[in-house]
């Protein structure tokens, strides 16, 4: 029996929850869906040039989970590019993490 997904800490939300290619109608495209915590992972990763050790702890996870999330994100997005696909961010097995804003708890 397969081991219940865990739980991963997502810091916020994507600005935008789908991406397609100029002038082609939605309709005609095939889709590539990105879970929160794939899109999550490619953040951590690539924009805020984070080793896996730093992103796997603040998503929750293990670094080899971080990384197994990392390459799921990188092949999807790939794909979306390479043969021209829509990318749609959708959820998974996520938690809104709240950030600590260093005040006393009441």
């Amino acid at each position: 029996m397969a081991r219940p997904c865990k739980t991963r800490k997502i810091a916020a939300r994507p600005r935008a929850y789908y991406f397609k290619p100029r002038a082609v109608p939605l309709c005609e495209l095939k889709e590539s869906a990105l879970g929160l915590d794939e899109f999550q992972a490619l953040k951590y990763a690539e924009l805020d040039g984070l080793e896996q050790a730093a992103a796997a702890a603040r998503m929750g996870v293990s670094r080899q989970t971080f990384g197994n999330i990392l390459a799921s994100a990188r092949r999807k997005l790939a794909d979306a590019v390479v043969n021209g696909k829509a990318l749609k961010i959708e959820g998974g097995p996520e938690e809104l993490a709240r950030p600590y804003c260093g005040g006393k708890k009441k």
